[in-house]
């Protein structure tokens, strides 16, 4: 995939699905290298600070860890 191509990718997908690639993509996974990672870490915080405190908490337990 192209670098626009991620780019569009993070931008119309939802947080929850932001927040699940962040927690379980394998080491050196391109979306957190570079440039890239940096705007997927600023549009993944974007999109959580658009959300109330409780819609984060219920994403969050609905992701987990494993």
């Amino acid at each position: 995939m192209t670098e626009d191509g991620m780019r569009d990718w993070i931008d119309n997908v939802d947080y929850e699905i932001l927040l699940r690639r962040w927690r379980f993509a394998k080491s050196g996974d391109k979306f957190f290298q570079g440039e890239i990672g940096e705007y997927y870490d600023n549009i993944m915080r974007e999109k959580g600070l658009k959300l109330s405190s409780a819609d984060r908490v219920r994403i969050n337990k609905l992701v987990g860890w494993g």
